[in-house]
């Protein structure tokens, strides 16, 4: 299988040759109210985070009445309420979508939204969402994952919980339809534990798949996300909120505002660390290179006609005058033109 390596979202390309695309995950924390989703969204902005993203649902066709809910939303929710009735009060409507996107259009920033469930995809593709981040909870939903591929939308496939032969059968379920697929490392508990991270999948996903990779990081604060880079993630993806200790599953594991613009900083300031990957020496090393690197010199006095060998010939700082010793051999055996006292620059006629 063969994914596209260079994907465009409303001109932005995310590619490994392109900086690091970051989504600030807004999830479900704006807790159904739509003034305090416009906040996130001014936050992910004033970050100078590539997109914000969030969650899109309709409870009844997500889960059955009876399921509990997961270990973490226990520790961070009222055991009073179950899962279904938590879902009900995060549920945004269609009309919603549409007002997030205008939103974000005037903030200028991406918004990515998360389809739950068929109907909420319909709803989304009629708002017009230019983009789809699959949930690890829909990695082994293959019907699903069909049902978005043909949207011909690029892909962000998150593939927390899933076992790597899991993983292969999404990206064949998508291939069929859609080559514009970014595969996303992620441990899906929040907060994960440090040693949950795995950054080290991505090198297995380097390994067995043609695809652009990603994270997304449910580590503790600024985290993970940032050593995801060097590893050969384009694109990362952290959960973010106004205030941690609001009531809400997610909150206790985003980051706040500021240290949403710290996690920017951050990779944008790996991403110069990382630099290119040709090498040549940098604009900065050009007069270094001059003053230091050295060149072919006499060690001793060297009579006209003497062929130039190891014994009389040495490599010492010229000011970059002279023959690079890395061409000593194009030199050895060759006889001089004309006396060299000790220490001249030697030429080759």
């Amino acid at each position: 299988m063969k994914f596209n390596r260079s994907i465009s979202i409303e001109g932005r390309e995310i590619s490994n040759n392109a900086p690091c695309f970051i989504i600030a995950e807004a999830g479900v924390n704006h807790g159904g109210n739509m003034e305090i989703a416009k906040k996130l969204i001014d936050i992910a902005a004033e970050a100078q985070a590539d997109a914000v993203k969030f969650q899109a649902f309709r409870t009844s066709e997500l889960i059955i009445e009876s399921v509990e809910k997961a270990p973490y939303q226990t520790k961070t929710t009222s055991d009073a309420e179950s899962q279904s009735d938590m879902l009900r009060k995060l549920e945004l409507q269609k009309e919603h979508y549409q007002e997030l996107k205008d939103y974000c259009e005037e903030k200028g920033i991406i918004l990515i939204i998360t389809p739950f469930d068929e109907m909420s995809l319909e709803e989304l593709e009629e708002v017009g969402m230019t983009s789809y981040k699959v949930a690890s909870t829909d990695t082994t939903n293959l019907p699903f994952l069909k049902k978005i591929a043909e949207t011909g939308k690029p892909i962000f496939l998150s593939t927390g919980m899933s076992f790597l032969e899991e993983v292969r059968r999404a990206l064949e379920e998508i291939h069929a339809h859609n080559q514009d697929v970014i595969l996303m490392q992620c441990t899906a508990n929040y907060p994960i534990e440090d040693e949950e991270a795995n950054l080290k999948v991505l090198e297995t996903y380097k390994k067995e798949f043609d695809v652009l990779l990603g994270y997304s990081d449910h580590s503790v604060g600024t985290g993970a996300a940032p050593y995801a880079v060097p590893m050969g993630a384009c694109m990362i993806e952290k959960h973010f909120t106004i205030d941690k200790n609001a009531e809400g599953p997610d909150h206790r594991a985003s980051l706040d505002p500021e240290e949403l613009k710290d996690l920017v900083r951050e990779v944008r300031i790996i991403e110069k660390y990382l630099g290119k990957t040709e090498k040549v020496p940098t604009a900065s090393e050009e007069q270094t290179r001059k003053s230091l690197q050295k060149c072919l010199v006499s060690k001793k006095r060297i009579n006209k006609g003497e062929k130039f060998s190891l014994e009389n010939i040495v490599g010492k700082r010229t000011g970059g005058k002279g023959i690079s010793p890395i061409r000593y051999k194009e030199l050895i055996g060759k006889e001089a033109s004309r006396d060299y006292e000790a220490n001249e620059i030697i030429e080759i006629s």
